[in-house]
């Protein structure tokens, strides 16, 4: 191994490293309590180090964003190439929201935070423009499915409402867990539970049953 690629490799270890501490900073503390300090204490490195990485912690979450934009990339296309009936695709587009919660939950903690106010001000136009571009692609693909899960034609919508669907679960259990109230409809049975009465809705109109 030459130096240049040996030093690219470990260059590539460090953001990897970077990203890692970040998940679990998220996923304990919020993106507003994730500050470039505590990441950089958690992987190890002084936060000037961190700094030749990721120039603030804009450019971390975009980074996570692009990761998430992918994994969803992946998971739908394989969606797109499965001959399920439309019941059982629906189900699986479900499920699928579903391991993205269990394998990567904090794409939905980036996702919510694109919400508050002065997200992202610190990233560049072209970098928005990107972000635009692909999750619009991932839109379209999800909206193709549902499509032809359903009968439906505005396959957009349908998108639109199932997956602020999710993310709004996901926001209203971290709401409840935050109050003290886990208990509270909280459990992936209980977000199955709301799918169902969504499920019905879509297949009546499209004479299958649920």
């Amino acid at each position: 191994m030459g130096v240049a690629e040996r030093r690219e490799r470990e260059r590539q270890a460090r953001r990897d490293a970077v990203l890692e501490a970040a998940r679990y900073l998220l996923l304990e503390k919020g993106f507003r309590g994730t500050t470039t300090k505590e990441v950089a204490k958690r992987c190890e490195l002084s936060e000037a180090t961190l700094f030749f990485y990721f120039k603030n912690k804009d450019e971390i979450l975009v980074s996570l964003l692009f990761e998430s934009i992918q994994f969803w990339a992946e998971g739908l296309e394989k969606l797109e190439k499965s001959r399920l009936r439309a019941g059982k695709l629906l189900d699986k587009i479900w499920e699928f929201h579903e391991e993205v919660n269990d394998k990567h939950p904090e794409y939905y903690v980036v996702s919510a935070y694109l919400a508050q106010p002065n997200a992202l001000v610190g990233v560049s136009e072209e970098i928005k423009e990107q972000l635009v571009h692909l999750s619009g692609q991932n839109f379209q693909r999800l909206a193709r499915l549902l499509e032809r899960a359903t009968g439906h034609s505005d396959g957009s919508h349908l998108a639109d409402t199932l997956w602020s669907m999710f993310l709004g679960l996901m926001i209203l259990r971290d709401s409840r867990i935050n109050l003290g109230h886990e208990e509270v409809r909280t459990a992936k049975r209980d977000r199955a539970a709301t799918f169902e009465t969504l499920k019905c809705g879509l297949l009546a109109t499209a004479g299958e049953k649920a």
